[in-house]
C-alpha cells in the first residue's frame, strides 16, 4: 500500500541555481549527488527505469526535516518545458509515493490498466518503477529495501 509521499522531483536547466536556492535560501541539506554520461552503464540503467534513453544528467537529493527533494539537470536531452510529457522536461518531473511492496502495487495497478515504463527495478537501497497518471503526470512508486540506507520515512520500516 502507498504510505505517503517520499519526494517531489524537479527538473531544471540550471542545477547550480536550484541547489543554491534550496540549500542556501531554504536550508535543505544536500544528502547525495550523482550524474551520468550518455553511453555509461548508469545512463543505460536510468533509461531503463525512466524511459529517457541515451541521457546525460546530474542530480542531487536534498533533505529538510522529514522531507526529501530531488533535482535533475538533463543536458541530453536538454531540459526544457514542453507540451509533450517527459521526465526530462523542465519543472516538476514526478511525484514519488512510498510503498511497502512496489511489486504488488505494480501488479495491482497494471491489472487496472495503468501502463508502466518498466517492471520494478532494484537500484541501490530501493525498488522503483514509473507510470503516468491520467493527466500525464509522472508517478514513481518507491520501496526502500535497505533499512540502513537512511531513506525510510519516519515510523516506517523497510
Amino acid at each position: 500500500m502507498i504510505r505517503g509521499i517520499h519526494h517531489p522531483s524537479l527538473t531544471t536547466d540550471d542545477l547550480d541555481a536550484l541547489l543554491s536556492f534550496y540549500s542556501d535560501s531554504l536550508g535543505f541539506e544536500v544528502i547525495s549527488s550523482f550524474g551520468w554520461e550518455t553511453g555509461s552503464d548508469l545512463s543505460e540503467l536510468a533509461g531503463n527505469i525512466t524511459g529517457v534513453t541515451g541521457s546525460t544528467a546530474r542530480s542531487a537529493l536534498l533533505k529538510a526535516g522529514n522531507a526529501y527533494l530531488e533535482i535533475f539537470e538533463y543536458t541530453l536531452p536538454l531540459s526544457a518545458r514542453s507540451d509533450t510529457p517527459a521526465l526530462s522536461n523542465k519543472g516538476i518531473a514526478h511525484i514519488c509515493f512510498d510503498s511497502d511492496d512496489v511489486k504488488a502495487d505494480h501488479a495491482r495497478l497494471s491489472a487496472s490498466g495503468v501502463t508502466f515504463k518498466s517492471e520494478p527495478i532494484d537500484v541501490g537501497p530501493m525498488r522503483v518503477c514509473y507510470c503516468q497518471d491520467p493527466d500525464g503526470n509522472f508517478v514513481e512508486l518507491q520501496q526502500i529495501i535497505d533499512p540502513q540506507s537512511g531513506l525510510c520515512l519516519p515510523g516506517y520500516e523497510a
